[in-house]
């Protein structure tokens, strides 16, 4: 990549609907966790 290339910035609304997309797989993972726990215990 050559100093006088452009930044290689993704447009604001690209990164937040990553973020919500990051947020939502922890949630998910957490929630899979949860639900093997509480299957376990029964």
């Amino acid at each position: 990549m050559l100093w006088s290339d452009p930044e290689n910035e993704p447009p604001q609304e690209l990164r937040d609907m990553q973020g919500k997309l990051r947020r939502l797989s922890v949630l998910l993972a957490l929630a899979m966790v949860l639900a093997m726990l509480v299957i376990g215990v029964r």
